[in-house]
């Protein structure tokens, strides 16, 4: 899996939640995760997640660190799957630096506060997961914690391509352990 930091701000408004956005803006073809920072915007009709529309709950951060995976060749289960390591990957990392954080499915707590949001979602060609992470917590809709208001972070760049090294490691790992075995 390839993995990019991209040092420009881009807002994230949920359309990039789309099939080869990574390929058109990147030129990365195949199984990717991008990473950048910028403002988080996602109205209704840009969600994804029913049950956030249902509930009329628009996402919305004045600056998130967002990843942007699209992976090819497996079902919407598995995203999930995938979904869930990266989350497991960045709660490991946080506690690393002596975070305590309570992982509730697909979200990160800290003290109460909502630090992620995340989706995976298939589309025509691929699954496609976006997880966001709350840099600033001011103006959230919900009580938020956020990595440098909250936490003290300052190397979110060097937090990002860590997190992206071991997740893209930790899947490459994953599919090269089935081809090592014999079926029974």
């Amino acid at each position: 899996m390839k993995i990019k930091f991209a040092d420009n701000e881009i807002k994230y408004i949920g359309s990039q939640l789309s099939p080869h956005w990574v390929y058109k803006n990147f030129n990365i073809q195949g199984d990717a995760i991008v990473a950048f920072i910028g403002e988080c915007d996602v109205k209704l009709a840009e969600m994804v997640d029913i049950e956030d529309v249902i509930n009329n709950e628009p996402i919305y951060s004045k600056l998130m660190l967002s990843f942007i995976s699209e992976q090819f060749g497996i079902g919407l289960t598995e995203g999930v799957f995938r979904q869930r390591l990266l989350i497991c990957i960045i709660k490991e990392l946080l506690e690393e630096r002596g975070i305590f954080v309570k992982r509730d499915g697909d979200d990160l707590i800290i003290n109460g506060g909502k630090l992620s949001v995340s989706i995976a979602t298939k589309s025509i060609t691929s699954v496609l997961i976006h997880t966001g992470l709350n840099i600033l917590s001011e103006g959230a809709p919900v009580k938020a914690c956020g990595l440098k208001s909250e936490l003290g972070m300052n190397d979110i760049k060097e937090f990002a391509l860590e997190v992206m090294k071991r997740y893209s490691e930790e899947i490459d790992d994953i599919i090269l352990a089935g081809t090592k075995v014999r079926g029974v």
